[in-house]
């Protein structure tokens, strides 16, 4: 069966506050990658713990996280830190408490970003979400482009996972398609035939140049990871959330497992690539 595909044209932040809340079983944010653009610099005082907060000083909700510090304590370190960074974040983080508020009980959160900034942002979503929600730190590891020789050539993507609720969400390892064993001799031959369950690190090429899959749009994941995100994490039926779409995979991974599919961009241009890879998804325009 295939899943219902809605696209919608316009800001990701405005269509999410619009969304109903607990509605999607799975949202994954493929957010564009810090430019390192300086946009200015905002002042926001720091806070040690939740008690110091009582004396309403914060402009940020006060959570514990990494080692107890409280979120806006950590806002303020990393502020200081790097301003290209806290730029990125006063983008992203509004639109990560929309998603969590879209979760169900039993959903998944997943976040994919380059390695500019997944340690901040790892820091960071402990404090926001909660450190027992963290499920995963997921690496897809790829060789392609050009290879530095000054250092280790940068060729990975970190994804990090978080659960909304530690005690009930779902996880299906059953369901994920299999890889092949890296030493098919050291085990028996029905497992090498049946293959092993993926691991953290995930082997996997991007889109090809052609063929099928490629659409042309910057940017494009291949099919292959969002479909370990979409059977690991969701049911069929179940409904999943994209707030930057670009080019649909996502969504044409979804409708394909029989899930339902929302998918957010306000680029003409993706909007055009997904009603073509999707003939069957229904657009809805910006109000």
């Amino acid at each position: 069966m295939t899943g219902a595909v809605e696209i919608r044209h316009g800001d990701n932040l405005e269509v999410a506050r619009a969304l109903e809340s607990g509605s999607f079983a799975l949202v994954y944010l493929d957010p564009p990658f810090n430019t390192g653009r300086s946009q200015g610099r905002a002042v926001e005082q720091a806070v040690v713990s939740a008690a110091d907060d009582a004396v309403g000083t914060t402009l940020s909700p006060v959570k514990p996280g990494f080692r107890g510090t409280s979120y806006a304590r950590l806002r303020g370190d990393l502020r200081a830190y790097d301003d290209r960074f806290d730029d990125y974040w006063d983008f992203l983080e509004p639109r990560l408490a929309e998603a969590w508020r879209l979760l169900s009980p039993e959903g998944t959160l997943y976040l994919h970003l380059d390695y500019r900034e997944a340690h901040y942002a790892k820091v960071l979503l402990d404090a926001l979400f909660g450190r027992a929600c963290f499920l995963n730190e997921l690496i897809w590891a790829y060789d392609y482009g050009a290879k530095s020789r000054r250092r280790w050539p940068t060729k990975h993507d970190t994804i990090l996972v978080y659960v909304k609720d530690p005690e009930r969400y779902h996880f299906d390892s059953e369901s994920v398609d299999r890889e092949p064993y890296m030493a098919p001799g050291l085990v028996t031959p029905e497992k090498a035939a049946r293959g092993k369950l993926p691991t953290d690190v995930w082997w996997h090429t991007i889109v090809p140049t052609s063929g099928r899959e490629k659409t042309g749009y910057p940017t494009q994941k291949p099919e292959g990871i969002l479909r370990r995100i979409v059977q690991a994490s969701s049911r069929p039926g179940d409904r999943v959330l994209d707030l930057f779409a670009g080019s649909g995979t996502t969504g044409a991974v979804a409708s394909a497992l029989g899930r339902d599919a929302v998918l957010v961009d306000d680029n003409p241009a993706a909007i055009a690539v997904m009603r073509a890879r999707m003939p069957h998804a229904v657009l809805v325009a910006a109000d």
